[in-house]
């Protein structure tokens, strides 16, 4: 197991330097949430080739991985191209500089490299199968796992979908999505991402001691649930009415049918 910590400690070190000395040369802090599918496609393939021989069970979860992290990666680059730096940012760089302290320090340390230290917690489950799994048969846990995964996935890149092609017409300018999978959940998106990693983490319960890796899609679901996913978003869209009255009827997280429309619940306004 020591090996596989330490390649995949190795691989995400050098994986969000790179990253930030990108960032520092085009002055942008954001790109580190593109980094972000992306390292663990780095983890996971760099086991990989630690690996003789490989299990069906780790080429299933490398290809998982690589689908949703290459996916995410194309997705945000193609989002935020052109778009300078994320306004979350640009908050921290003001504040770093009022205090006297350095930009590119201090994001190093705090942006990069705690991302690269979260990202190796939520990783932990793909250290496990690659250090641990003895090839044991496809079972009950890798498909319900498997299809947990279709799930979250599909949950991902069809919100993700509907909400790009939202805002490329003018005329949805200022207005709430509440079509297609927006109606059920205020969240698809990182409803999907949650739910694809439980997937994850069932297939992993399948090799020996895999169950102990619990606490990574914990931490996942609990960050985009309670710190860095919906909380930043619903702060700030809660301060447009028509987005607090689409927050009466809709599902924060949890998709589910709304409930009844109330008079003067109807007005529109940006979702994110």
């Amino acid at each position: 197991m020591f090996s596989f910590l330490l390649v995949a400690t190795l691989s995400v070190f050098m994986y969000m330097t790179l990253f930030w000395l990108v960032a520092q040369w085009k002055q942008d802090l954001s790109i580190v949430d593109i980094a972000w599918g992306g390292g663990f496609v780095v983890i996971t393939t760099s086991l990989l080739f630690l690996q003789d021989e490989y299990t069906f069970r780790q080429l299933l979860i490398t290809t998982l991985v690589t689908l949703w992290g290459v996916r995410l990666m194309n997705y945000l680059y193609r989002r935020n191209r052109g778009a300078g730096e994320d306004y979350r940012y640009t908050a921290m760089r003001k504040r770093w500089l009022a205090k006297g302290k350095s930009v590119a320090l201090t994001s190093y340390i705090r942006v990069y490299l705690l991302q690269g230290v979260v990202m190796l917690l939520i990783a932990y489950p793909l250290v496990a199968v690659h250090a641990w799994d003895d090839g044991s048969s496809f079972g009950i846990l890798d498909g319900i796992g498997l299809l947990l995964w279709i799930i979250g996935f599909l949950f991902e890149v069809i919100g993700d979908y509907q909400l790009e092609k939202f805002k490329e017409k003018k005329h949805n300018k200022g207005k709430v999505m509440m079509s297609g999978l927006w109606k059920y959940t205020r969240h698809p998106n990182y409803f999907g991402e949650a739910t694809l990693w439980w997937g994850i983490y069932l297939i992993v319960c399948s090799v020996p001691y895999g169950w102990t890796t619990f606490f990574a899609p914990a931490i996942l679901h609990f960050s985009l649930l309670k710190v860095s996913g919906v909380p930043p978003l619903e702060k700030k869209a809660m301060k447009k009415p028509a987005y607090r009255a689409y927050s009466k009827r809709t599902n924060r997280f949890i998709p589910w049918f709304p409930k009844q429309e109330t008079k003067g619940d109807s007005s529109n306004s940006l979702h994110q």
